[in-house]
C-alpha cells in the first residue's frame, strides 16, 4: 500500500511538472537552491550549459544556505518546488527524513569536489597561526562551560596578537556554518578531557558547549553571502573571515589565508585533507524531476565536464575530488542511485575519502 501510494505521488509529481502551462505550474528552466559555497561552481555550470544548449532556458540557481534550501527542496515534489539543492554539508538524517514524509522519496546524492573552510584577513592585516583550540577557546559561547571572557586574541594564547577579537562568519543556516562546528569548533572542544565525560553523560549539554558561538559582537553573522564577509575584512586590518576557500582563491591578492595547525589553506592541501578544514561539497536531485524537466540530466552531465582537476571549475577555486570518489561520483550521476537513510548514518565513504587521498599525496611524485 505505501509503495503504491509512493508511485501514485510520483506519477501525479510528473503530471504536474509537465502538462500545465507555464502560470498554472509547470516549468521548462532547470531550479537549484542552496549553499552560497557551491553557488558560484553551479553559476559556472549553468553558464555553460547555457552556451551548450541554446535551445534551452538557463538554469535559475540561488543561494538560498545549505540548510534553506533542503528545507525548500523538501517540501516536496512540483514544478513549485526546486529540482536540485547545492549543499556545503552532507543531508542530515532529519532532512532526509523530512524529504520522503513529503513525498521526495527518490534523491541521488552526488558530491561535486572538495572545500576548505578558510579562516583569513585582508593582504597586510593581522596573521595569527590557529588552532582548533585556539578557534574554538575564542569563539565559544561558554567555553567547556565555563564564562567566555575572552576579549583579545592575546587573552585566548598570549603567542597571539594583543588585538580584539572581530571575526565574521556564516550564520546556522549555513552548510559552512555547520562544517565550523564539525571540523574546527568541536575537535578544539574535545581537546579538554572534561568534554569526553559530558559527551558520555549529557550528549545534548556537550554538542550545546562544544558548537555554540558566543553573541556578544566578537562573532558577526554576516548572513548566506560569503564575498560580503570578504568585503568586512577588507574594510579592517584586524578582523578576521571565515568562508569556502574559494572566495580566498577568488580573491587572491587582496585577502590572505590563515595557517590552522601549522598547515595553509590551499588546494593541494584541503585535496589531502592536510589541512582541517577540508570538506566535501554536494547536490542532492529529485529523480521525479529528472525526466520532467527539460535538460536537467544535461545539466548534470555538464558537472562531469568541468569538475576535473584543472578544469573550469578548478580555475575557481573547486578541489577535485580523489580519483576513486570522482569514478564512483560519475556512475551516480548515470545511474542514480537513490540515497538511503543507512548511508547518511555512515560515514564510511567519506572516511575512505580521505584516506585514499592522503595516501596519494604521500606518494612519490615521478
Amino acid at each position: 500500500m505505501k509503495f503504491t501510494h509512493v508511485l501514485a505521488m510520483t506519477a501525479a509529481a510528473g503530471l504536474m511538472l509537465t502538462g500545465c502551462d507555464s502560470g498554472g505550474g509547470s516549468r521548462e528552466s532547470i531550479r537549484a537552491v542552496g549553499s552560497s559555497t557551491v553557488y558560484p561552481f553551479a553559476k559556472l555550470v549553468a553558464e555553460s550549459f547555457a552556451r551548450s544548449n541554446s535551445d534551452m532556458r538557463s538554469p535559475l540557481i540561488e543561494s538560498t544556505g545549505s540548510g534553506g534550501g533542503i528545507a525548500l527542496f523538501c517540501k516536496g515534489v512540483g514544478a513549485d518546488t526546486p529540482d536540485m539543492v547545492n549543499a556545503s554539508r552532507r543531508m542530515k538524517a532529519s532532512e532526509f527524513e523530512t524529504c520522503q514524509s513529503n513525498g521526495v522519496t527518490e534523491i541521488t546524492e552526488i558530491q561535486v569536489g572538495l572545500d576548505g573552510i578558510a579562516f583569513a584577513s585582508t593582504t597586510g592585516g593581522i596573521m595569527m597561526s590557529l588552532t582548533p583550540e585556539i578557534v574554538y577557546k575564542a569563539l565559544a559561547a561558554n567555553p567547556y562551560g565555563e564564562e567566555q571572557t575572552a576579549e583579545t586574541w592575546s587573552d585566548v594564547d598570549p603567542s597571539l596578537p594583543d588585538t580584539p577579537i572581530l571575526v565574521y562568519g556564516p550564520p546556522s543556516t549555513s552548510g559552512t556554518r555547520d562544517a565550523l562546528k564539525e571540523l574546527v569548533l568541536t575537535p578544539g572542544c574535545e581537546t579538554d578531557a572534561r568534554m569526553e565525560a559530558l559527551k558520555e553523560s549529557d550528549e545534548d549539554a556537550f554538542e550545546r558547549t562544544c558548537t555554540e558561538v558566543r553573541s556578544d559582537g566578537k562573532y558577526v553573522d554576516q548572513g548566506e553571502q560569503d564575498n560580503l564577509i570578504v568585503q568586512k575584512i577588507q574594510g579592517n586590518k584586524n578582523a578576521v573571515g571565515i568562508f569556502g576557500y574559494s572566495y580566498l582563491e577568488e580573491n587572491e591578492g587582496r585577502v590572505q589565508g590563515l595557517p590552522m595547525n601549522g598547515v595553509d589553506p590551499t588546494y593541494d592541501n584541503i585535496a589531502s585533507f592536510k589541512y582541517p578544514g577540508a570538506r566535501p561539497l554536494y547536490i542532492y536531485v529529485k529523480q521525479a524531476h529528472l525526466k520532467a524537466i527539460p535538460g536537467l540530466q544535461a545539466y548534470l552531465d555538464e558537472w562531469m565536464d568541468m569538475w576535473e582537476r584543472g578544469g573550469p571549475l578548478a580555475k575557481i577555486g573547486l578541489v577535485a575530488l580523489p580519483a576513486g570518489t570522482m569514478e564512483t561520483m560519475t556512475d551516480r550521476i548515470k545511474s542514480h542511485p537513490a540515497l538511503t537513510a543507512a548511508q547518511l548514518e555512515s560515514d564510511t565513504d567519506l572516511e575512505a575519502e580521505r584516506a585514499e587521498a592522503k595516501a596519494a599525496a604521500a606518494e612519490p611524485a615521478e
